[in-house]
């Protein structure tokens, strides 16, 4: 199961117990914001795409949308998410439990600037029941991430 990848992926920072499980699904922001009980705003999503044959992930605010001119800007292409049976296969996590911890060694993570504005965030831990609580800091190194960018809209 993708959980247990994320959770020997946290394990080598002594982090593994911090990831929350819950009886409810976590797999939407909104359910996920219900299970944790805070804004939906603070959960961090993992957005999967594809540029030409390579997959990334855009970790956003729960309430940002994709910017497609934005997104065109920084890519130099048109925004593509993954198809539903392309995200597990090209990421490593299942729909619902999809974020930047414990994925396949090709993926490249880009972080919002839509998540500055929180001291803390919720990413899934790869399954639809699962969650982090981390700062924004500990999201930068976990994520091991590429750059910050802007693509999204609607969150301001």
């Amino acid at each position: 199961m993708a959980i247990d990848k994320v959770r020997k992926y946290f394990k080598q920072w002594g982090m593994e117990n911090r990831i929350q499980e819950f009886e409810v699904s976590s797999a939407t922001v909104e359910l996920a914001a219900m299970a944790i009980g805070c804004e939906p705003e603070r959960i961090a999503k993992s957005l999967s795409f594809k540029i030409e044959n390579k997959a990334i992930l855009i970790v956003a605010a729960g309430d940002a949308k994709v910017d497609n001119a934005k997104f065109k800007t920084q890519f130099n292409t048109k925004a593509k998410m993954l198809a539903s049976d392309e995200v597990e296969s090209f990421i490593g996590h299942a729909i619902g439990g999809v974020c930047p911890f414990g994925i396949n060694e090709n993926v490249d993570v880009y972080l919002d600037i839509s998540l500055k504005r929180f001291d803390k965030v919720f990413p899934a831990c790869g399954s639809s029941n699962s969650v982090i609580e981390l700062t924004i800091d500990e999201l930068e190194k976990y994520s091991k991430y590429i750059e910050w960018i802007d693509v999204c809209k609607n969150w301001q």
